[in-house]
């Protein structure tokens, strides 16, 4: 069962040198490992995508956009508190969020925490020439805070507060701070919706000329919002993966999107998802679709779902087109919801046919989604290890700076 697998099952050795601390300057550059089951992997650059997709893909990306959701304060003693912008707690809505021009509450991871037991901490900010003074106030306890963060002019919304306050998150194996080139080299170059505190690092590599010789082979693109959390990182500390609580992330796709995908899906052409937080977001999608078909009106999906109450034969377009009438009936544009599901070994795809993907860290859930992806039932047993082990000697560069995968099942 999917629950028994065992975590060191999916190891392998990352020496610190193969880790790229930077990206390559020109992003289509990396170097590509392209597989699939049955065939060997095999090695090409990145640019080459547009002839190694079929032409009638429809290619889906994430464009959800990192923000600076590092904020430091000094007390007057001179402690650093550091506090890191987790998920949006009042409002919730990222949109409203980040257009608020009024306190605003998160939840936060707190740095150094134990030197803020009481008070408020203080911030001056320069905003187009003003200053603005910004103020945390620290909430409940637990594994994260929440945190009040006001700010005494009303004619700045959050975004430009949190752009001036704080600085990028880059991942922590990166093992360095954040440099000014992380402000452009740490989003995509199609990012639009503030709101991940991590980027979906498989698009990093894409550029407007690319997009430009994709769209000239007649391979559509569309866009959805998964928005990132810090929990991406959490490394899996159990022994079985049923043991391990898979974070929650908040996405959202257009009806317009909804009814692309539709039409993809009966026409039988291939959908190629960017990044294992597209993966999660369109394969949700149809289990989302059973509770609207169902009359249920839920907004959140939890790990375990896929495997204790299975899709089985439900027609994957019927789900999605329940889905697309649920928001018609709604008047809804844009269906939002939370995600916690799990995609490992034993997972039954739906949606996705192939994956545009980085190198994941040893012994997490993205190596087990991507293990899942390409050995279906008893397929090319352990074809990631063999992909895995052929980057290593080729010298690939691994997570989120380095090279990528084409990945088809």
């Amino acid at each position: 069962m999917t629950r028994d697998i065992h975590i060191a099952d999916f190891d392998y050795p990352l020496p610190e040198e193969r880790i790229a601390s930077h990206p390559l300057e020109q992003r289509d550059a990396c170097r590509l490992m392209v597989a699939a089951p049955g065939e060997e992997p095999r090695e090409a650059v990145f640019s080459d995508l547009p002839d190694l997709l079929p032409a009638d893909a429809l290619l889906v990306a994430n464009n959800a956009r990192v923000i600076n959701a590092r904020i430091l304060f000094h007390k007057e003693t001179g402690a650093e508190i550091e506090v890191f912008l987790l998920e949006p707690a009042a409002p919730v809505d990222y949109a409203l969020m980040f257009q608020a021009n009024y306190p605003v509450m998160w939840h936060c991871l707190i740095g150094n925490a134990k030197k803020w037991k009481k008070g408020n901490l203080v911030k001056k900010l320069s905003i187009d020439g003003r200053e603005v003074t910004l103020t945390a106030t620290r909430g409940g306890e637990g594994s994260n805070h929440l945190v009040t963060l006001a700010w005494d002019d009303r004619d700045v919304p959050f975004a430009r507060i949190v752009e001036a306050a704080g600085f990028i998150p880059i991942p922590p194996y990166l093992n360095r701070e954040s440099e000014s080139s992380d402000l452009s080299d740490y989003q995509t170059v199609y990012s639009r919706v503030n709101g991940s505190v991590a980027a979906p690092t498989a698009g990093l590599h894409f550029t407007p000329r690319l997009f430009a010789r994709l769209e000239s082979k007649g391979i559509e693109r569309r866009f959805v919002t998964l928005h990132v959390g810090a929990g991406t990182f959490r490394p899996v500390k159990a022994d079985t993966i049923g043991e391990h609580d898979m974070h929650a992330e908040a996405f959202s796709v257009s009806r317009e999107f909804l009814a692309d995908l539709i039409r993809c899906k009966k026409e039988g052409r291939p959908v190629v998802a960017v990044g294992t937080t597209t993966v999660r977001t369109l394969e949700s999608l149809p289990y989302f679709g059973r509770m609207a078909a169902r009359g249920l009106s839920a907004r959140s999906l939890d790990q375990w779902t896929a495997y204790d109450n299975p899709l089985n034969d439900d027609d994957t377009v019927e789900l999605l087109q329940a889905l697309a009438d649920r928001m018609d009936r709604d008047c809804e544009n844009v269906f939002t919801a939370q995600t916690s599901i799990m995609i490992a070994p034993g997972f039954r795809w739906r949606v996705v046919d192939a994956i545009i993907t980085n190198f994941h860290q040893p012994q997490s859930t993205l190596l087990l989604l991507v293990a899942s992806f390409l050995e279906p039932e008893e397929q090319s047993p352990r074809l990631w290890r063999r992909i895995y082990d052929k980057a290593l000697e080729e010298g690939f560069r691994f997570l989120s700076y380095g090279d990528a995968c084409l990945l088809f099942h």
